[in-house]
């Protein structure tokens, strides 16, 4: 078996934005040679996501809503921003949208269902991030 790992390296101008990182994994798993196998692809901070879904503008509005309604941003809302931070939220959110995907590849590409994209979730940005490609197969 053989194995890939690759980062990607985000840092948004925003405290909160979804991007659609779909092309920076194709490439990897394109640049990794497995013909079949599994590619994971992992948030690397507590205060991001990776998510699978759809590249829909109103969805994605729709995400922000729905987030904010169940975790919403506020310095005083939080136990854990009592240790100085502002970011209890963002927790909450990663926690909801999830931590990491894992994909199949079939025939040397990324074996999606219709519309799926995979996504990465900021929730407490402006800061240089990362994000883990691991690809394992032959």
């Amino acid at each position: 078996m053989k194995s890939h790992t690759q980062y990607l390296w985000l840092n948004t101008k925003n405290r909160y934005e979804l991007l659609n990182i779909t092309p920076q994994v194709k490439e990897a798993v394109e640049k990794s040679g497995i013909e079949e196998g599994l590619c994971l692809v992992n948030a690397m901070h507590i205060t991001s996501s990776v998510f699978i879904n759809d590249d829909e503008e109103g969805l994605h509005q729709d995400f922000s809503v729905w987030l904010e309604k169940l975790a919403p941003y506020g310095k005083d809302k939080y136990k854990h921003n009592l240790t100085g931070e502002d970011n209890g939220d963002s927790h909450l959110k990663r926690t909801i949208m999830g931590r990491e995907v894992v994909v199949a590849i079939s025939a040397g590409k990324l074996d999606f269902g219709p519309w799926e994209q995979i996504f990465y979730g900021e929730f407490d940005g402006r800061r240089k991030k990362r994000v883990l490609i691991k690809i394992i197969g032959e």
